[in-house]
């Protein structure tokens, strides 16, 4: 079982033809909402690629956690999220026609998540967290999941504002992160991406990985180098396809896939991901990705950087 405790938004969402500049007002057809928040998405990503998920968060008591609630039960997602005082999230999210969007988020519930709200660990083998929900309680989850002997992935997104602590990143069995997040962790913008990996994994991780939007993804496990290209993909909307990625590659990896194999996965289902609007609906199912597996096989590199 895959266990993923998080964020869970409602979002909004308007396509313009370019992402507006400070001041500027740009304007769009229509708004779409879909179900979303880093953590919902990123159970669904793993369901859907075919392997048992438990999600834990909070939602308000309102209609958007319905909507939120119906989305995570059509995936195959075990809904163990909570209910508490205060308004759904919900993200505001501007794509344009390149497919790069802005997101803004108002956490509502999520924010209201505390470390005294703790998860079933029951049968669970690995854990994924995020930081849209308060520090100390992704804090207090990875720990407690390490003293079960727990694999604890954390996705450190959105980018932080300032280094996380120490504790956490000792916890932390796989850390995942775009190429802004890993600049954001080491400071390291200099240098080639093996020696900002090392930084990252000289913070606590065994395992770092940086995605790299459509060059694919890069890891560096213990000492070992790893590169896995994307195929190539039209792209409509990136909304979502970082979620993809982590849920998918978690999932295999619960499945007892090697880190490689595993990286491939995820690296196709977030290509898939980009050719559709919205976060969870854009996420593929296991047919898909295996169809597109064979249709694009990938060739990983690996080797141990000097």
């Amino acid at each position: 079982m895959i266990l993923v405790a998080g964020s869970a938004n409602l979002d909004f969402i308007t396509r313009v033809p370019h992402l507006p500049r400070p001041g500027e007002t740009v304007l769009g057809p229509a708004f779409t909402t879909a179900p979303g928040g880093k953590g919902a998405n990123q159970a669904v990503a793993c369901a859907r690629s075919g392997h048992a998920t438990r999600f834990f968060g909070a939602l308000g008591d309102d209609p958007y956690a319905a909507l939120l609630r119906a989305s995570l039960a059509g995936s195959g997602v075990q809904d163990a999220s909570l209910t508490l005082d205060a308004p759904t999230g919900a993200a505001f999210i501007t794509v344009a026609d390149s497919g790069e969007n802005v997101i803004a988020v108002a956490s509502g519930a999520n924010a209201r998540l505390t470390p005294d709200h703790q998860p079933d660990f029951t049968d669970v083998t690995h854990l994924i967290l995020q930081l849209e929900i308060p520090l100390a309680t992704v804090q207090a989850y990875a720990r407690a999941a390490r003293q079960r002997g727990l694999q604890v992935i954390l996705n450190a997104a959105p980018a932080p504002q300032g280094p996380l602590p120490a504790g956490l990143l000792a916890d932390v069995t796989i850390l995942i992160v775009n190429e802004g997040e890993l600049n954001a962790l080491t400071g390291a913008g200099h240098g080639d991406l093996p020696e900002q990996l090392r930084a990252a994994q000289a913070l606590g991780p065994q395992t770092v990985i940086v995605t790299l939007g459509g060059q694919g993804s890069a890891a560096l496990s213990g000492a070992e180098f790893t590169r896995v290209p994307a195929p190539p993909v039209t792209v409509r909307d990136t909304t979502g396809a970082g979620d993809t990625f982590v849920g998918v590659l978690t999932g295999a990896l619960g499945a007892g896939l090697s880190l490689t194999q595993a990286m491939q996965e995820a690296s196709v289902a977030a290509s898939l991901a980009c050719t559709r609007e919205g976060a969870q609906p854009s996420m593929p199912t296991r047919a898909e990705i295996d169809r597109a597996l064979s249709d694009h096989p990938a060739s990983p590199q690996q080797w141990r950087p000097a």
